[in-house]
């Protein structure tokens, strides 16, 4: 398309925008073309012989029906009442039908599409008998009794068919308007649910952050003991284990951190007992636990093993405990998966993958390894109080990948 096309389409763009904001102004128009028509037609019908009723009045109904054009949309049952008055004064006043009493199509549209239900009833019942009434009383002298039914008969199904459109129209808007409240309420749900299972996982991992920070401070109080039992004796073992000490003092400091960062009012443990939390070391007897389940899972370790703080060792096997538990799950019959455990200079990396051809991956949103977390917002939420990174999603031919990169240092 040539490039001084757009502009004129950016117009006809324009108009049908405001066309679309302004539908009363667009009724108006149609009102007055079928104003213009119509006294043209009763002009010409005031001049033939044995035409029914007068100009005036002819030009006086035309007026009114064209006025039922230009309001049908602001005011639909009052004009559907309009409309049934000017045609009770053409039968009375003896006013033949002309163009203008296209009103009629439209109105009994604009009720049955818009309107009360009343008005709708009326508008189908009126157009049902509006047809004969007319026949009987401006019969065509020419046609037999067979010929004015049949002409009263078509005349007639014009009327059911716009009632019938119109009340389409309006069953069809009703069920878009359900499928858009249940959508919006399903959203809400959704949502609502999300946080519910952000903050169940967040106190979950509160109080295995807390088992953590507990298992340091008691670390540190038996080596302080120590280091005042040999003070005098040893003083090189007492200087290690003051250095212990200081170590485990500064990785409690930095547990504590994230567990005050995830604490809630009211979300704290209440026994006092310490519950030893899953390391990277029991990694490998989780995955025994998943191969003698029926799961083949290929496990390596790449990099040099290293002491790693008790909160990322916690964070990988939570991770891992979930991914495997997904693959059982949600990867079908003859799943398999792979673990890769790669310790970087400043990171831990994990790459956890299946070949899986079962359900779909958003249904690893359900539910977590134990049936308390929620599969990947738990992932998430665990990565995020340790300053880590996640990625996981569909892999090209079918399966799911889970990747996590947990810093060693913490982030301050």
């Amino acid at each position: 398309m040539h490039a001084s096309g757009f502009p004129t389409l950016g117009y006809v763009q324009r108009l049908y925008d405001f066309l679309r904001r302004h539908p009363s102004w667009v009724d108006a128009f149609w009102a007055v073309v079928l104003f213009g028509v119509s006294a043209v037609s009763v002009v010409s019908l005031d001049r033939t012989p044995g035409y029914h009723g007068t100009l005036p009045e002819g030009m006086a109904v035309s007026a009114g029906l064209c006025a039922v054009v230009a309001l049908r949309r602001r005011f639909p049952e009052p004009m559907l009442l309009v409309a049934l008055v000017i045609g009770l004064a053409q039968l009375v006043l003896d006013v033949e039908t002309t163009v203008a009493d296209f009103a009629m199509l439209v109105i009994t549209y604009t009720v049955a599409a818009v309107g009360a239900r009343w008005a709708s009833r009326l508008a189908l019942t009126v157009s049902l008998c509006a047809a004969a009434v007319a026949q009987i009383r401006w019969p065509d002298e020419h046609s037999s009794f067979a010929g004015q039914v049949a002409i009263a008969v078509f005349q007639t199904v014009p009327f059911a068919l716009a009632w019938v459109l119109g009340d389409s129209m309006r069953t069809r808007r009703a069920y878009f308007a359900q499928l858009e409240e249940r959508a919006s309420r399903l959203e809400k749900e959704r949502e609502a649910q999300a946080k519910v299972a952000v903050a169940a996982e967040r106190a979950r991992i509160a109080r295995e952050l807390h088992d953590v920070v507990a298992h340091n401070v008691s670390v540190m109080v038996v080596q302080a003991d120590g280091a005042a039992y040999v003070m005098d004796a040893a003083p090189d073992q007492a200087k290690k284990a003051l250095e212990t000490i200081s170590s485990t003092g500064r990785q409690a400091l930095a547990e504590m951190r994230r567990l005050l960062g995830v604490l809630r009012t009211g979300e704290h443990q209440e026994s006092g007992e310490y519950v030893p939390q899953p390391d990277v070391e029991q990694i490998d007897d989780l995955i025994e636990q998943c191969r003698s389940s029926g799961l083949p899972v290929d496990f390596k370790v790449e990099g040099t093993p290293r002491p790693l703080p008790s909160g990322v060792e916690l964070t990988a096997y939570r991770i891992v405990q979930e991914a495997l538990t997904n693959t059982r799950k949600h990867g079908g019959p003859n799943a398999g998966a792979s673990v890769r455990l790669v310790y970087f200079d400043d990171g831990l990396g994990l790459l956890v993958e299946d070949d899986g051809k079962g359900a779909p991956h958003e249904l690893y949103e359900e539910g977590g390894a134990d049936g308390q977390g929620h599969g990947l917002i738990g992932m998430r939420e665990r990565v995020g109080m340790v300053g880590g990174t996640l990625d996981a999603g569909p892999r090209p031919g079918g399966g799911f990948r889970i990747s996590a990169l947990l810093p060693l240092k913490p982030a301050h």
